[in-house]
């Protein structure tokens, strides 16, 4: 047990409650967080209202439109976060947003409204990497014990990582072009399925010819744990200009074909990861909206099995965006020393998790 599951599990009285809030993307999230020495009483609340609909039309986030999206239903969501708690702002004991990486305009959302109701309330405020949220994930789901490897696959992001403790993060490779998921998303468009791409592909997969279509697996003889979407979204492409007539075993068979081409290259590459560790963890962890994937949680389970190690996948509700995570990750950070951030603490579109360190987060600019 790390020293951080030892503060929870020492039988003090005093449990700390977030109230954080997420809007770095088209999820607007409000959540109460405590630490509880068990997963199953951290989450006192979560609320998420989806942008989906919103943006299915033009298959893709339109910032503007999801920022005005924000400001119109903030308020309501941090309300009834509060009240599914059965919490008020004057009994949580600090405030939380996430405030990088992100889309600006929805980031300034939630920035602003957290550093308004702290001030208001006299509460403190601390501002919150999106990506370390997603990694500190497994923890609050599993009580995932340090270190670990994390594969985190999300619309934007796409990267493996060794974390040794809270703020204390090595990235071993990354994506050199598309993420994981905006590859789904762009994928999805071509064979034209709903937006979000992810689950749509993974729906119809499920009666695909994974077999049909031949791939190349990327960047096999390349020296790390680099990785690349781009040539499978391009052979994809291909793939379906052959095609007359598309119907829907096409769409099924190109899906799988695709679908499985991707989780090959990621399982060989999170090998490859592996062995890049200075740890050599027992624990492999997944996170972000593509680990939402059943066919790459099963394969990567499968990998975790012959190699004796244990497998981590949060819930599906929180693989997407969410406050809970953004709460969860506070949480950490003030159990592991962190102070409050300052309340001119500055938004951050790029924020990579190598420049969250022992430092506060009070040093933002």
């Amino acid at each position: 047990m790390d020293s951080n599951r030892e503060k929870l599990a020492s039988g003090r009285t005093v449990i700390v409650k977030v109230l954080a809030i997420e809007s770095s993307c088209d999820e607007t999230s409000a959540a109460v967080v405590c630490d509880a020495a068990t997963p199953d009483g951290r989450i006192l609340s979560n609320v998420i209202k989806s942008q989906i609909a919103i943006h299915a039309e033009f298959g893709g986030v339109v910032p503007e439109i999801a920022a005005r999206n924000h400001m119109d239903v903030i308020d309501v969501v941090v309300e009834e976060a509060l009240e599914k708690a059965n919490e008020t702002l004057k009994t949580v004991d600090l405030i939380a947003a996430t405030a990088g990486p992100g889309l600006i305009g929805g980031l300034l959302v939630g920035m602003v409204t957290a550093k308004a109701l702290a001030l208001m309330n006299g509460k403190p405020f601390m501002a919150i990497n999106h990506l370390e949220g997603h990694l500190l994930t497994p923890r609050l789901c599993y009580d995932v014990e340090f270190p670990y490897l994390l594969l985190l696959a999300s619309g934007g992001h796409f990267l493996f990582a060794e974390i040794f403790g809270v703020g204390k993060y090595e990235v071993l490779g990354k994506t050199l072009d598309d993420a994981a998921g905006e590859a789904f998303d762009k994928v999805a468009r071509m064979l034209g399925l709903a937006y979000p791409g992810g689950p749509s592909i993974q729906k119809i997969a499920k009666n695909g010819d994974s077999s049909r279509f031949d791939y190349t697996i990327p960047m096999q003889r390349r020296i790390g744990c680099d990785v690349s979407f781009s040539g499978i979204k391009t052979a994809t492409k291909l793939h379906i200009a052959t095609l007359k007539n598309i119907c829907d075993q096409d769409r099924a068979d190109v899906a799988a074909s695709f679908q499985l081409t991707v989780i090959t290259h990621i399982t060989k590459k999170l090998r490859k990861a592996y062995q890049m560790t200075k740890s050599k963890p027992k624990n492999i962890v997944i996170a972000g909206g593509v680990a939402a994937n059943e066919a790459l949680r099963e394969a990567v389970a499968k990998i975790c099995e012959q190699e004796n190690f244990n497998f981590s996948a949060p819930s599906l509700e929180l693989c997407s965006d969410n406050a809970a995570m953004i709460g969860w990750a506070a949480i950490e950070r003030m159990l592991a020393g962190f102070k409050p951030s300052k309340l001119d603490a500055k938004t951050r579109p790029r924020w990579p998790i190598t420049e969250i360190d022992d430092s506060t987060e009070s040093n933002i600019e």
